[in-house]
């Protein structure tokens, strides 16, 4: 099997038959979102899985390297939400961390767990990952969070799409006072994705760049209704 990102696992319970991947943000870690996994009080055993993005140079942040999905180039997120996603991106970074993220689905399946009990979770860059690599998927993922995100490749996205992933449930969040990636970023994002018929289950909040008690809460509640049991 290919070498893998390197990664944290932890398991709810014994012999998990579903698994959820879940990815920082830029400059984080696989450690950023384990004691908010540790809360979550699901109807399933499941197996978390939390990558560590590599290690890179971010042009934004003056060639600064540190963990990220891909770089950035410029703060178009942030000032010209006008430009309704005519920005200059890390197309080939943004799709070789799918590759990345897909190794680890396959790991998944060849541990046994279906296609249908894998969900992708992810915040900030992460979530532009999670929605770019869950909506390519030959087969139909459990389910899709991304928070406090937007889509990324939008120019491509109607080609690429499987046909399957129609059938993924997508949660979308986003804070209303976010100064990192817009809100109207995310939330056309979502629109997007409904337009070509996904369902997308989208919250906001009184919030900014983060995760709130209340998301976290509604992301539990989400997980329990569309997990299969």
């Amino acid at each position: 099997m290919p070498a893998i990102l390197p990664h944290i696992t932890f398991d709810t319970a014994p012999s998990p038959l579903h698994s959820i991947i879940w990815l920082h943000g830029l400059g984080a870690d696989g450690t950023d979102f384990v004691p908010i996994a540790e809360e979550l009080n699901l109807p399933v055993p499941v197996r978390f899985i939390f990558p560590h993005a590599p290690k890179k140079p971010v042009t934004l942040n003056g060639g600064f390297i540190m963990r990220a999905w891909y770089d950035i180039t410029e703060n178009d997120l942030l000032i010209k939400p006008e430009n309704n996603f005519k920005i200059k991106q890390d197309a080939a970074g943004i799709r070789a961390s799918q590759a990345e993220i897909e190794k680890l689905i396959n790991q998944e399946k060849l541990r046994g767990v279906s296609s249908s009990n894998i969900f992708l979770a992810g915040f900030s860059q992460g979530g532009v990952i999670a929605l770019q690599t869950g909506l390519r998927q030959e087969d139909r993922i459990g389910g899709i969070i991304a928070l406090s995100t937007y889509l990324a490749l939008t120019d491509t996205l109607k080609e690429e799409i499987s046909i399957a992933s129609k059938e993924t449930p997508i949660f979308m969040a986003h804070g209303l006072y976010d100064p990192v990636v817009n809100y109207i970023f995310g939330k056309s994002s979502a629109e997007i994705l409904r337009q070509l018929g996904y369902k997308v289950d989208w919250h906001d909040y009184a919030m900014q760049h983060s995760v709130s008690p209340l998301e976290i809460s509604d992301i539990e509640d989400w997980l329990t209704a569309v997990i299969r049991r």
